[in-house]
């Protein structure tokens, strides 16, 4: 029975758990930011949510299931082959539908700024999101009739992989369709309507809004003409780094599926293929890699999204922690640890009212109101405040 060497494995098992592990906790987190935050909610932003949960598809449905696979034979059974093969392959065009569709929305939205108003819309953008998932979904269903598991017996035991149901030579159309709708299509898409944005903000000026050029001109004000070019200039600022961002994700999406690609379509003129252990190793983490780097990009180019992380890291627990910390302490240096009497409830209120609390997060002062809004929340659902520790 045929084995991985022990450096494949190593190799493979670690790597697979650094790039899944830091991609599927940094897609959550832009999931989580974009939807707890009301000005993070934009339409690119949307799509961006539409690529993490794709990417996350990906690293749950063929990263993990690679660590499993790489030390022993499948161990999912039939479901899980047909299931997993189609959440990888949902993942994956999901993941490009969704580059694409950024990229259609910041060319509408740079070089048609007036019709982007009533197009870029979040509202639309839901709705093509929810069109791209409907439409890979149904593309996707192939899958449940194209593969299966297949067991081959060896002298000293028996192997099972989730592979073709058919010849190889037989899926060579369906994988140059899927080549070309999304990976051929989505590099062309991009490389023609990023040329002309790049025209638009590195050549000309972007124009401003015309109820600011009437501000400018007509008020004949030094002082008014300064901050509308202000808001101006830093508005251009932040579209041409929203889109520096967005380049540098279809670069990388371009870069990191090349190997993969490349291999299933020289495969398809070779017999027998090649399948070298090592270079398929690097085509998957190249795959998972481009699955898990986004949220990196994100954090690093985008302002924005560097300090909605921030926020999100940050407990927002601190503050009732502090206040209970110091409540509990001044109720062991001042009161008995019984708080069931009316007469230490009463003591514990007017200790609270004469300390001084400090927001830990922000360091601004505490209300007292906020700290006796927490004790009443205590004493209401009937957890004692000497009973928290």
């Amino acid at each position: 029975m045929p084995e991985n060497s022990l450096e494949i494995q190593v190799v493979t098992i670690s790597l697979s758990l650094l790039i899944c592990g830091v991609g599927i906790a940094g897609n959550i987190m832009v999931v989580l930011v974009v939807i707890r935050s009301k000005h993070m909610m934009t339409a690119t932003n949307c799509y961006l949510v539409s690529l993490a949960v794709a990417d996350l598809t990906v690293l749950l449905a063929a990263g993990l299931p690679n660590i499993s696979e790489v030390v022993a034979s499948w161990i999912y059974g039939y479901a899980g082959c047909i299931c997993i093969t189609y959440l990888q392959y949902l993942g994956i065009n999901v993941s490009s539908c969704s580059i694409t569709a950024f990229t259609v929305e910041r060319y509408i939205a740079i070089c048609h700024s007036i019709k982007a108003q009533f197009i870029c819309t979040v509202s639309r953008a839901k709705k093509i999101i929810a069109c791209v998932w409907i439409f890979t979904s149904l593309y996707c269903i192939m899958w449940f009739f194209l593969v299966d598991t297949n067991e081959t017996v060896y002298a000293n035991g028996a192997v099972v992989r989730c592979g073709y149901r058919v010849s190889r030579n037989l899926y060579m159309p369906i994988y140059f369709l899927d080549f070309t709708l999304f990976y051929v299509v989505p590099l062309v898409v991009a490389l023609v309507l990023y040329g002309l944005i790049a025209r638009i903000l590195f050549r000309d000026p972007l124009p401003t809004n015309l109820s600011e050029h009437r501000l400018s001109v007509h008020q004949g004000r030094r002082q008014s003409s300064v901050k509308v070019s202000c808001r101006a200039n830093s508005a251009a600022a932040s579209r041409k780094q929203v889109t520096k961002m967005l380049a540098v994700v279809v670069v990388l999406f371009a870069l990191l599926w090349m190997p993969y690609r490349t291999l299933v379509v020289v495969n398809s003129f070779m017999d027998p293929p090649y399948l070298d252990t090592w270079f398929l190793l690097f085509c998957r983490m190249c795959i998972y890699t481009n699955s898990a780097v986004n949220p990196i990009i994100y954090n690093a180019m985008s302002q924005k999204f560097r300090a909605a992380f921030k926020r999100l890291c940050v407990c927002k627990c601190r503050m009732y922690v502090d206040a209970v910390v110091a409540l509990v302490t001044l109720m062991l240096d001042t009161v008995p640890l019984s708080c069931s009497d009316h007469q230490s409830d009463a003591h514990i209120r007017n200790s609270i009212a004469d300390h001084h609390y400090v927001d830990g997060e922000t360091g601004s002062p505490v209300q007292e109101q906020h700290v006796l809004l927490q004790l009443d929340l205590d004493q209401k659902t009937g957890l004692q405040v000497c009973r928290i520790f």
